[in-house]
């Protein structure tokens, strides 16, 4: 008898690793895996890192006053406001003296500063005068006027000080608020400190 041999077909295989069709989609399917990956990465990584908003609402500001010379002042941003630095020179130390009387508040006991600033200079060191530059009448920027002015708002006898044009209110160079004036306290002292013979950080008392 004549056997009947069925003709076969090669079983299926399984797909190789080392097809090089499969090998470059699964390259490029790892590639996108991994933009997908470093692109969810960057926005937390500057999620986290604080705005320059977020510094201006309450980050400490260090300032570099070894340029400012006897006389001058420099104006720097904290929180939103603007804070003056001045350097005093020796007669402006001087000036502050002998007008008490003239003064709602001399001594410097109400809460516009830091203890440290509760003096007739009302400042850690005589000759650098820290203060934030709005007046504490409607929140106007008085402007520095100089002993011998011929402004005149002011009194002939003017020491130096601060002059706010809106309304009226003056301030010693202490930054303290003559009587009879719209502004009802002192213009307030910010926490600082200094971080070394030129340098002042605004914001915090100490490192």
């Amino acid at each position: 008898m004549t056997s009947l041999t069925l003709p076969t077909s090669p079983l299926p295989t399984e797909p190789s690793t080392t097809n090089p069709d499969r090998r470059n989609w699964m390259l490029a399917t790892g590639a996108l895996g991994a933009a997908g990956a470093l692109a969810t990465a960057v926005p937390f990584v500057a999620s986290v890192a604080p705005s320059e908003r977020a510094k201006a609402m309450g980050a400490a500001v260090e300032v570099d006053i070894g340029d400012l010379m006897p006389g001058q002042t420099k104006t720097v941003e904290w929180r939103g406001k603007p804070v003056w630095i001045t350097r005093r020179s020796p007669e402006m130390v001087e000036a502050l003296a002998g007008q008490e009387s003239k003064l709602v508040d001399p001594q410097s006991q109400r809460e516009q500063q830091p203890e440290y600033a509760q003096n007739a200079t009302r400042s850690r060191t005589p000759d650098v005068f820290v203060a934030v530059g709005i007046c504490t009448h409607l929140g106007c920027s008085p402007t520095a006027v100089a002993a011998g002015t011929s402004n005149p708002s002011l009194d002939a006898d003017w020491a130096g000080g601060f002059f706010c044009p809106c309304h009226g209110s003056t301030f010693d160079g202490a930054g303290r608020v003559f009587k009879n004036k719209p502004a009802p306290t002192n213009l307030e002292i910010p926490p600082h400190y200094f971080a070394g013979a030129n340098r002042v950080v605004i914001g915090e008392d100490a490192a």
